[in-house]
């Protein structure tokens, strides 16, 4: 059995349209579950919101996210976090960049860097900072 790293993002009100959109640009589905269809508020507010949610790729990406608990104190990240996909096929790496990188601010263009022969690092128009690279070959 192997662990897997799965990132999970903290939304207030926006987790559905993170889910649909990183969904869409990586060619997923998206499975989420509300508050109300899991009872776990009784504040009519609460009720759309996303409770569990995730977006997993045939080739093995996976996000979690959801908007959190009522109550509970929630500041849009600046850079608490990167999402991190690292990978061997470098046309891979660039569909997830592509998809990803609409309405987003690049901190730094895919491209050859010093660690990858393809890196890049942008933050989506949600505000959550993605980080890719292709894995350099090992010696």
């Amino acid at each position: 059995m192997s662990i897997t790293t799965t990132p999970h993002l903290n939304f207030d009100g926006d987790a559905r349209a993170a889910l649909e959109f990183y969904a869409s640009a990586l060619g997923a589905k998206a499975d989420s579950m509300t508050y109300g269809q899991m009872g776990a508020s009784d504040d009519p507010a609460w009720a759309d919101r996303i409770v569990w949610g995730q977006v997993e790729t045939a080739s093995g990406i996976r996000v979690m996210a959801f908007d959190v608990w009522p109550g509970q104190p929630y500041e849009r990240g600046t850079n608490s976090f990167y999402v991190y996909l690292s990978g061997d096929d470098a046309d891979e790496i660039t569909v997830a960049w592509n998809g990803l990188s609409d309405g987003a601010e690049i901190r730094q263009q895919l491209g050859p860097s010093a660690w990858s022969p393809l890196a890049g690092q942008l933050r989506d128009r949600f505000g959550v900072i993605w980080a890719f690279d292709v894995r350099a070959p090992r010696d």
